[in-house]
Order: structure tokens, then sequence, then C-alpha cells
């Protein structure tokens, strides 16, 4: 009986495959979040100055500054008023990461993990994520959960995957709580349950905070209306019931 249910939802999820479950990829950190406007070099930067902005984060990078090496490291990740360098910029992520810096060991983790300015490497990746992700970075959480989903860089382990997953879907991550809804949807590391499925995919198709996640919303608005389909009367009631408290509690305990 447990081996008909497991394969129903996995004909479920190859059929919200089919209508768009393919997951819109979660967005890198904006590097605009980060810069200082009130600084020489950030009024630089938003004014389209990028070399001068530049020059001045080159200043402040080389004087330990742990901002403006993230800031810099970035600039030529995508070449941005410098020569696009990715050897570069993982070194002056590297710089940054060294002194703590969450974002810039979550940016060297996206480097590893896909093979830019250093080989590719699993291991590594997961390393300097686990780092991004103790210290509350939610898309290292979610990168970290998805490794450990997986199986690459560690071992499989979806209980492991789940704590990432929820850790990140407690801070509001959007791509968190949709990897945490399917989670609960195919009973991987948690017990099956609809109800917490539909909750988590509704929370996570309210966030439409740009294009992206505008994309992301629709596809898990699909997904939560496939899922609703063979669901009870009572048990959409309970779901709607608990998105309210959840919302409430801030993603807290859900």
């Amino acid at each position: 009986m447990q081996q008909l249910l497991k394969h129903i939802l996995m004909v479920c999820a190859c059929l919200f495959a089919l209508t768009g479950h393919a997951m819109v990829k979660s967005p890198d950190m904006q590097i605009e979040s980060i810069v200082d406007t009130q600084s020489d070099a950030g009024r630089a930067y938003f004014a389209g100055e990028y070399e001068k902005a530049a020059k001045l984060y080159r200043t402040a990078a080389e004087h330990g500054d742990a901002e403006a090496q993230l800031i810099l490291g970035s600039m030529y990740e995508v070449g941005l008023g410098v020569l696009q360098d990715s050897r570069e910029a993982i070194k002056l992520y590297r710089m940054a990461a060294e002194q703590g810096n969450a974002r810039a060991q979550y940016k060297i983790g996206a480097m590893y993990d896909i093979g830019l300015g250093a080989p590719q490497d699993y291991t590594e990746a997961v390393r300097w994520w686990r780092l991004a992700a103790d210290q509350g970075d939610a898309f290292a959480q979610l990168n970290l959960g998805a490794k450990y989903d997986h199986g690459k860089g560690v071992p499989k382990d979806f209980s492991e995957a789940v704590k990432w997953y929820r850790l990140s879907a407690e801070q509001g991550n959007s791509f968190g709580q949709e990897k945490l809804a399917w989670k609960y949807l195919l009973g991987e590391g948690v017990p099956q349950d609809d109800v917490l499925a539909y909750m988590w995919l509704d929370i996570a198709a309210s966030d439409q905070s740009d294009l992206r996640r505008k994309a992301a919303a629709h596809q898990r608005m699909q997904q939560r209306d496939a899922l609703a389909r063979r669901m009870t009367a009572q048990q959409i009631a309970k779901a709607r019931e608990l998105i309210k408290k959840c919302n409430a509690n801030n993603f807290k305990g859900c």
C-alpha cells in the first residue's frame, strides 16, 4: 500500500512538471542590495560610473573592507567597470569570506557548484554554503538542502534536506518554501501530508516581488490547484487555516 501511494505521488509530480513544475531557478544575490548609497563608491555605482566605482572599491578592498571585496568581486564576475574575470572574482570573494562575510561565502559556494573561476567541486560548494547557512543566509540554506536532497557533495539525506529547506522557508524564502512543500507532497524526510504541502505551496506563491518570482508564483499556483483536486473540502479548509496562522507567525513553527 505504501509503495502504491508513493507511485501515485510520483505520477502526480510528473503531471505537475508537465504543467510547469520545472522549478524556476532561484535568483542570485542582487549586488545593488548591498551597495551603500552614502559612500563615494556607492554613489558612483548607482550613477552608472562603474569604472570609477571599481577603483574606489579596490582601494577599500585592499584595506580589508569585506563589503568592498564582495562588491568588487561581483563586478569582476559579470564584467562591470572591469574586464570580466571569474578567477579574480573568486579571489575577492574568498578574502571577504575568510572574514566571515556570509554573502561572500554563499558566492564562493555558487562558483564551485558550477565550476566558475575554479574547478567544479560540490564538496567545496557544500563547505562554503554550510558556513553561510550557519550564519542564517537563506539561499545558502536552500542550496545546502538541495545538495542533501540529491546527494551531491554529501550523502543523500532527505531529513537533512528538510532541515535546511525549513530554515530557509522560515526566513520567508519562497524557493525554500516550495522545496519544503514538495517534501511533504512526496513524504521524503517528513510524513506525507497534502495539507502541509498545500499550505507551503500557497505561501510560496504569494512571493511576486520581481519578474522571476512572479513566474515561479504562477507555477506554484498551478501545483497547489492540481493538488487541491485530490483533497477533500475539509483538508483544504484546514490548509487555509494553517496558512493564516503561519503568515501571522512569520513562517515560524508551521
